[in-house]
């Protein structure tokens, strides 16, 4: 074969693979990756639907959201499922969202997930997302009790967890949504009555309407960010 050949070969190579590309819109992929409320998100009114909506009518098309919540999930549920649920997906960025469940189970079951062990799973994950190409968010959990002044029952693990995430995205140089600072900050300029629920979840816990809209937007400030 001679070399005019191979070069036309190779152009018209190139031509198909810019038309592929053209053809899959060069959508960015981002999967949303954890438990009951990212489950939930996925819903009419939940978070990821929301932010699909404001991006729709912003007409922002390149992107594509997908959900990947499983309701009472942990941070080793999320490593044990990464592979089928999340990496099988060719996600180009995965928002992790996890937390709640590793604190809250502890009272509610007894199954909750000990501080080290959390932050050991948790870089575990971030490091196998990261070596499967994707760009990695993680966020802090938000709430487990609304109430205003720090007397929620779990409201010191939370903290403690949140740190956790907070200093490994500083450690690893990877975004952070700060869920659990916006939520606190929230609640004190809005809960005067200093009620456990009703002003962003529905229980205390899992977000209502407003909820929803409020992490659609923080998520949206991160992953616009993301290149």
């Amino acid at each position: 074969m001679n070399s005019k050949l191979i070069l036309v070969l190779l152009f018209l190579g190139g031509i198909v693979i810019m038309a592929f590309k053209a053809d899959t819109g060069g959508k960015k992929k981002v999967v949303f990756f954890g438990d009951s409320i990212t489950q939930a998100g996925v819903q009419p009114k939940g978070y990821i639907t929301v932010l699909a909506n404001m991006l729709s009518n912003d007409h922002i098309t390149n992107y594509d959201l997908v959900g990947a919540g499983i309701g009472g999930n942990k941070i080793y549920d999320l490593y044990l499922r990464m592979e089928d649920d999340v990496i099988s997906k060719s996600p180009d960025i995965v928002v992790v969202y996890v937390g709640v469940n590793d604190v809250w189970h502890k009272k509610t079951s007894g199954t909750g997930t000990d501080a080290d062990k959390f932050e050991k799973f948790y870089r575990a994950l971030i490091a196998k997302l990261q070596a499967a190409g994707a760009k990695v968010i993680v966020c802090t959990p938000a709430t487990i009790g609304e109430k205003n002044d720090n007397s929620n029952e779990l409201d010191g693990d939370l903290n403690k967890y949140s740190n956790i995430i907070r200093s490994m995205a500083a450690d690893l140089h990877i975004p952070l949504v700060d869920l659990r600072k916006a939520f606190s900050d929230y609640e004190v300029a809005n809960n005067s009555a200093n009620t456990d629920k009703g002003i962003l979840t529905s229980d205390g816990v899992h977000l209502n309407d407003k909820g929803n809209e409020m992490v659609a937007k923080l998520m949206w400030e991160t992953i616009k960010t993301v290149q």
